[in-house]
């Protein structure tokens, strides 16, 4: 099955902008990927600063999706979007930076689903979704989507 822009915002119910192309196959990547004030990468990549805490409580991500992260002063809403059955998430991270959101486990692709930037696909692993955050000089700060 082809997921595209149209079908995801119809399966969330969370409308994207008239200006992104709504026919658009969402593209599936297995790396990092950046939306916004928000950063989904592999567990992999940053397991020696980020791990689950023990006995942590999971819950399904349900096919609506669940909301991530919602846009400075109330903005637009990050949603991870799965298949029943497909994906768990959970915020009980620990995080030496402190930029982690929660982590999620799927066994199957996920979406990520914003109304600014449209979607992206996430091939199944395991993922930390985080805070960006940007440097000027020797000062760093939140990105504020």
């Amino acid at each position: 099955m082809t997921v595209t822009l149209a079908s995801l915002a119809r399966q969330t119910g969370l409308a994207v902008l008239d200006h992104l192309e709504q026919s658009m196959r969402i593209p599936v990547i297995d790396g990092p990927q950046a939306q916004g004030d928000l950063i989904v990468v592999p567990l992999s990549f940053v397991s020696a600063s980020v791990q689950v805490r023990d006995h942590a409580s999971w819950e399904r991500v349900p096919p609506e999706g669940v909301e991530l992260l919602r846009g400075a002063a109330g903005g637009n809403p990050h949603a991870l979007v799965a298949e029943p059955g497909t994906c768990r998430w959970t915020r009980q991270v620990w995080d030496s930076d402190g930029l982690a959101i929660g982590v999620f486990d799927a066994s199957s692709v996920v979406y990520l689903l914003h109304p600014e930037h449209g979607g992206s696909g996430c091939a199944p692993g395991t993922y930390v979704v985080r805070r960006q955050r940007e440097h000027e000089g020797h000062r760093s700060r939140l990105v504020a989507d």
